[in-house]
């Protein structure tokens, strides 16, 4: 047999490209939200919560967090930030970018080996309004893998209106989810979370070396909110 027919014997045997859409199920993972009290981790709880997802919020102060779970309804519980990175097999990071990397080095022992999903945007404001920052590492979802090298970092979330999720009168969510990652696999599971909220979905975006400008576009969205009254969200095409 020459080469040639050796690698076309090959290329038969190949198995077919993997489905895009073939997604794991991921409806027995326990999720966290650090930083579960403010709007964009309270609405993320509440919207996996709904759909079924075990969640966890975590906050600096357990009674704060247990609070805002009693909120939230849905068998939501709460607790402070380690022991919610302890008992959750997600863990979602929605703190505010000035305490993000402090936060994230505390917990690092905590967070080993957790699928961790940064949607933290590291923005300024002036009075011309909201302008992306560029941290050090190139991004926040950077610095997170910066800070927890035991742990799987991905990058999601960065797009979704506070308001629209934690509005009970909404029930789907328009919008899709640019998720960022070095593993597919791990890719996949976030995907698969975003696509367990109704009228969302979780599109792979590159690796997180494109962090920057995913959370970067979120300024953008603040000025078109602005202007148009509106709660602004994505929608990739053609996918």
């Amino acid at each position: 047999m020459t080469s040639t027919d050796s690698a076309a014997t090959d290329n038969a045997q190949k198995a077919p490209a993997k489905d895009p859409w073939d997604l794991p199920d991921v409806s027995g993972l326990v999720v966290g939200v650090l930083g579960g009290t403010g709007p964009q981790g309270k609405g993320l709880a509440y919207r996996l919560a709904k759909a079924g997802q075990k969640v966890i919020i975590g906050s600096r102060a357990a009674d704060r967090a247990q609070a805002a779970a009693e909120e939230i309804g849905h068998a939501v519980e709460g607790a402070d930030n380690a022991e919610t990175a302890r008992r959750s097999d997600i863990v979602i990071v929605a703190v505010p970018w000035d305490g993000h990397g402090k936060t994230l080095e505390s917990l690092r022992e905590e967070l080993a080996g957790k699928l961790v999903v940064d949607c933290v945007n590291p923005l300024g404001f002036d009075k011309k309004g909201a302008y992306a920052l560029k941290p050090e590492e190139g991004s926040a979802a950077e610095q997170a893998a910066a800070l927890l090298p035991d742990s799987r970092v991905t990058a999601a979330f960065h797009h979704l209106s506070a308001v629209l999720l934690q509005d009970p009168e909404i029930d789907e969510i328009d919008t899709d989810v640019m998720v960022l990652g070095e593993v597919r696999a791990d890719v996949e599971i976030v995907q698969a979370l975003a696509g367990r909220i109704p009228g969302m979905r979780g599109i792979f975006a590159g690796r997180l070396r494109n962090a920057h400008q995913v959370e970067s576009l979120v300024a953008n969205l603040i000025s078109v909110n602005r202007r148009y009254k509106a709660h602004a969200g994505l929608r990739v095409t053609d996918v």
